[in-house]
């Protein structure tokens, strides 16, 4: 296997995703967890007496000696991968040979393979993903007080801050930490039950169910997986659509906060920026573009994860009977694929966080320009509480307020609060400086939301960050 830039590879074989995780999905490093979970069941059988001390040893002496090429010639010629590497190890290792995979069909390797590294993946993705959430609380904690516009169907709505705002973001996170700690709290293996899943193999073997059991026990434990207390030839497929629907659901997070980050870096907001690079550029024929890069691929990224879970349901629903072989093809792809995938978004995600800038001026013009349509329900429900009919006031500051929008849009200041302070209707309950004040406070309009933000990226730090390192702010 020859891999260079003049065939194909995957853009996960070395543009997306971290080291650590292209290392767990390796060739080589799938072939070392076969056989370190072959030891793992020989050791077991050792220690119910089924395999000699010194051909266990052997194994061991050789358990490392992973020669994929060599595999690969003896796969030519058997067209069996599994079968390929028990016949080089057992060249490799003429004492201990003939009892590797003693007992066993395939896949008390290869879902246990696959087990394997999907938890230890899990693990790489729990400790981005709680990276992300410590620099999301901290964003949250910082910018908590900073009053923004808000916006309904992409138009000018009430104010809100910018920490609560992102506090939407940082709770969705928190619900996928919870998700996918409890998934790998509850992870399984196969276990070791031989074909279609009875154990009737290693009953044969031990002379009773019990003996079978624990020997089975003993090998996972050696592996630090437990074992599914069913499974058919293979482990229920719904497990692999468990962990990448939570992988999607990550990705969806990540989705929804770099598609606001893309809206809101557009030049007609210009209210966030994902930063730029000294010398990165932006488009080969505009030399002025500064693209949201990072956030557009978290978004392409998470567009394809989400649809990883359908393969997986598929695989899961028609996993006929004891078992079928067609979702053997695909799951050498969406399983590391996704697990890339969502390493990737999130590595992306982390750096956006540590240098994304909220442009003040931008926030605030914004603001000025539209904030006063949303105080209009306060000087109608004033002046209706100092004596005024509430729908008569009701149509006069519509009026106004339709008068404020077309000069805006001809180009002109928000005219509204001076409008509102010289209309008579309102005049006769409420003072012209009353008027004024009551549109131009948007700080006192956006009601629990600060506490509320604050109190969650508190809770985020306690639940996630290293103890003793509070917000920065």
């Amino acid at each position: 296997m020859n891999l260079d830039h003049e065939r194909y590879l995957s853009p996960f074989s070395w543009r997306y995703g971290s080291a650590a995780m292209r290392r767990l999905w390796s060739e080589a490093e799938k072939r070392r967890l076969m056989r370190r979970v072959w030891l793992a069941l020989a050791s077991a059988q050792s220690e119910a007496g089924l395999v000699s001390a010194e051909a266990l040893e052997a194994l061991r002496a050789t358990v490392g000696d992973i020669d994929i090429a060599a595999a690969e010639r003896i796969e030519e010629r058997t067209r069996h991968d599994v079968m390929a590497e028990i016949l080089l190890w057992a060249e490799q290792c003429p004492v201990g040979g003939p009892v590797i995979h003693l007992g066993a069909t395939s896949a008390d390797i290869t879902d246990n393979v696959d087990a394997l590294r999907l938890q230890d993946a899990m693990g790489l993705l729990q400790t981005a993903l709680r990276g992300v959430i410590v620099a999301l609380a901290r964003r949250v904690d910082e910018q908590a007080d900073h009053v923004c516009l808000g916006w309904t169907h992409l138009q000018p709505a009430a104010p809100t801050t910018v920490g609560y705002r992102l506090a939407g973001a940082l709770q969705d996170f928190l619900a996928d930490l919870d998700a996918l700690e409890a998934l790998r709290g509850r992870w399984k293996g196969k276990g070791f039950k031989g074909a279609v899943g009875t154990q009737a193999s290693y009953t044969g073997l031990l002379g009773s169910g019990a003996a079978a059991e624990a020997m089975e026990k003993r090998a996972m434990d050696l592996l630090g997986l437990a074992a599914a207390e069913h499974s058919t030839q293979v482990y229920s497929r719904r497990q692999d659509w468990d962990v990448l629907s939570v992988l999607a659901g990550i990705g969806g997070s990540a989705s929804l906060l770099s598609f606001n980050i893309r809206i809101l870096q557009s030049p007609p907001f210009g209210e966030w920026s994902e930063g730029f690079a000294a010398g990165q550029v932006g488009s080969s024929a505009m030399p002025w573009k500064r693209n949201p890069i990072n956030a557009e691929n978290i978004n392409s990224m998470a567009r394809h994860l989400a649809q990883l879970p359908q393969v997986a349901w598929q695989n899961w629903t028609a996993s006929l009977l004891e078992r079928t072989l067609d979702d053997s093809a695909n799951r050498r792809s969406i399983l590391p694929e996704a697990c890339l995938m969502a390493d990737e978004i999130l590595r992306r995600l982390q750096r956006l966080l540590d240098v994304m800038r909220i442009e003040d001026r931008a926030v605030a013009a914004l603001l000025e320009r539209y904030g006063p349509f949303a105080a209009t329900e306060r000087v109608l429900l004033a002046a209706a509480a100092a004596g005024g009919d509430r729908q008569a006031l009701h149509e006069v500051i519509r009026g106004h307020s339709l008068t404020a929008w077309s000069l805006i849009e001809a180009g002109s200041p928000n005219q509204l609060p001076e409008l509102l302070a010289a209309e008579p209707a309102i005049l006769a309950h409420l003072d012209a400086e009353t008027v004024r004040r009551l549109v131009a406070a948007p700080e006192a309009q956006v009601g629990t939301a600060p506490e509320r933000a604050r109190r969650l990226a508190a809770r985020a730090m306690a639940q996630v960050a290293p103890e003793g390192a509070p917000p920065r702010g």
